[in-house]
């Protein structure tokens, strides 16, 4: 299976980079995850499954073009649950789920600009050598659903080592939302992921079921990586 082409980014709507990223996959059945996504959309699958992923990171250098970042707002974790569609283009990329994030402004102008799934958290992000650990919580929801993530990273992965699996799940260049009922895409331009070797040390979650997901079964397939660059397209309306 070839990565999605890159794509050319001429307007960039904002800046950003993403580090100290844990890619955490499941499979899932098709049925479990269609019924959550939009009429317009279809689930990508791979050899016959859907997967969802889950990836705690670091948002840094957060800033429209041609702005200096602010160090508080520009810089906080996130974590987000998503999967990979299909689009009446036949494009494919990401849908969310839900994205958690700890500034309540980057969460409302998400929430306002795009119809993206933003909840607001208590987050923290530790890096303890060759471990890293993610801890999130959501403010005020009755649930309160989170996470606790530790992961011990490993060597970094060869290009050839890769698989097709491997780009599927972290190779994807447009997200797809919905707004005022138009489904809406934005392109992202990254360099390719460097990607290392991890695994789970430590793993306690419920967004998924918050998600209306089934709870995963089995352990997650695990890449790590200390991130990349990114310029995110301006949106642009499919239908």
């Amino acid at each position: 299976m070839l990565a999605p082409p890159m794509p050319e980014i001429g307007t960039a709507m904002m800046i950003q980079q993403w580090r100290q990223l844990t890619f955490l996959h499941w499979r899932y059945p098709v049925d479990a995850v269609r019924p959550l996504l939009p009429a317009e959309l279809t689930p990508h699958t791979i050899d016959g499954d859907v997967w969802v992923g889950l990836i705690p990171f670091l948002m840094c250098e957060v800033r429209p073009p041609g702005i200096p970042e602010l160090p508080w707002l520009s810089r906080f974790p996130e974590t987000n649950l998503r999967t990979y569609v299909t689009g009446p283009d036949g494009g494919t990329g990401i849908w969310f789920f839900s994205l958690d994030a700890a500034r309540l402004p980057a969460v409302a102008a998400a929430r306002a600009g795009l119809n993206l799934p933003y909840r607001w958290a208590r987050m923290s992000l530790r890096d303890d050598g060759d471990t890293m650990t993610y801890r999130g919580v959501r403010r005020y929801e009755p649930r309160g659903a989170g996470y606790r993530i530790s992961v011990r990273r490993g060597a970094e992965h060869a290009e050839t080592e890769l698989s097709p699996l491997d780009h599927f799940l972290t190779t994807r260049h447009r997200l797809y939302t919905v707004k005022l009922g138009r489904l809406v895409t934005v392109d992202v331009w990254h360099p390719p992921w460097p990607l290392h070797r991890a695994e789970v040390v430590d793993l306690r979650e419920d967004l998924t079921v918050a998600a209306g997901l089934p709870r995963p079964h089995g352990a997650p397939l695990v890449h790590w990586s200390p991130g990349v660059r990114t310029r995110i397209g301006m949106p642009r309306i499919l239908r």
